[in-house]
């Protein structure tokens, strides 16, 4: 693999993250206290939380976790499931297990930087634009178009980051039979999922529908439980599985224990996790409608369909940079601004800027933004 050049996303964070006072560029939902989720267990939980062994844990996660983590899906097992610290290592382990340098791949755009400069350090790897004019939709041809014979894999994001895009269904399917049709690998990054706008344009998780998908979730979105470092993939290929785990004896070898305890009873109490983030985003969702709504002559707005981040137009003269830094500098708010998405695979939209709506304290933000906005009038 070749050196990859700086995560230009984790850069602009590190500059900033930690000491701004409301980060509503972040992508995750509101998270809990351990004290919160030890609250959700039984007697004989608690009893082991506090017996618990800080040594090793297994390479492929603990059977326990692994199991919860099949019960999210319609058709996996705990031996379908490979576990990870983070979804980071899962999108690292899983291109360098499967590509090799005389592959080709394809990557759908913008996108979270590591789906494309992972494989770029691999293989040759070509892009599949989501066209902001069309609501960020796909083009089948062009993907048809765009396959060589030498492809390999088509990495997909649904709900997408940084626009919040949800495929619809009837592509989705045709997708995947384009995939079985060419014995293509789908990788298929389902870190939103369950945070759509509506349970009717959910998609069916890739692994559970074709033999060759890899899917990857992870706790740190939905479930807004970043600081356990938890994701894993998916699949029906325990060959595909066997391989990644011998990539992550090179990394992280196995996930900290208290954090698979903990995230085991996450997912065992999912409904109330998830319907209060849901309840969270869908009350910041509405708030945001109204703001973009009073001021449609800076920004151009369409609800995203899924997840908790959105990707407006900022319709100034000004450098959209320029607008985000003034915000972090004088606001204490913080945007990712679109040239932290930018692709090496095709133009994306240097207009724009990410905004997340996941966090309780988004309305307060957003308040203030509001009032600076209508008092620079």
């Amino acid at each position: 693999m070749e050196f990859m050049k700086d995560f230009a996303l984790e850069v602009y964070f590190a500059k900033y993250e930690f000491s701004v006072k409301y980060n509503i560029g972040g992508s995750d939902t509101q998270t809990v206290t351990i004290s919160d989720l030890i609250k959700l267990c039984n007697d004989s939980e608690r009893n082991r939380w506090e017996k618990l062994s800080l040594g090793y844990t297994e390479t492929l996660g603990a059977s326990a976790l692994r199991e919860e983590i099949a019960k999210t899906y319609d058709n996996m097992k705990a031996d379908n499931i490979l576990c990870f610290a983070g979804a980071e290592e899962g999108i690292f382990s899983v291109m360098n297990a499967l590509l090799d340098k005389d592959d080709h791949a394809l990557v759908a755009y913008p996108n979270y930087q590591s789906s494309e400069t992972i494989p770029l350090g691999i293989c040759e790897v070509g892009g599949i634009p989501l066209d902001p004019n069309k609501n960020w939709d796909m083009d089948l041809d062009f993907v048809r178009d765009s396959i060589k014979p030498n492809t390999k894999l088509i990495s997909i994001n649904f709900p997408n980051n940084p626009t919040g895009k949800v495929m619809n269904r009837k592509q989705y399917r045709e997708l995947v039979e384009l995939c079985r049709e060419r014995g293509i690998w789908l990788f298929s990054d389902e870190v939103y999922r369950l945070m759509e706008r509506s349970d009717d344009i959910r998609l069916t998780q890739a692994a559970d529908i074709y033999e060759k998908a890899i899917s990857l979730n992870v706790m740190s979105k939905a479930y807004g439980m970043a600081g356990l470092r938890i994701g894993w993939i998916a699949s029906q290929d325990k060959e595909i599985l066997e391989k990644s785990k011998r990539v992550k004896h090179w990394l992280s070898i196995c996930n900290s224990g208290p954090s698979e305890f903990l995230a085991a009873i996450a997912l065992r109490n999912r409904d109330v996790i998830l319907g209060r983030n849901r309840k969270i985003v869908n009350n910041n969702l509405q708030r945001l409608n109204q703001f973009f709504a009073s001021h449609a002559d800076l920004f151009e707005w369409v609800e995203p369909d899924g997840g908790c981040v959105g990707y407006p137009r900022y319709k100034s003269d000004r450098p959209v940079e320029q607008f985000v830094d003034e915000l972090v500098t004088n606001l204490g708010i913080l945007f990712l601004p679109s040239t932290i998405f930018r692709s090496d695979l095709g133009h994306t939209p240097q207009d724009r800027f990410r905004v997340g709506f996941g966090k309780d304290y988004f309305i307060e933000a957003l308040d203030i933004l509001d009032d600076h906005l209508k008092k620079d009038r």
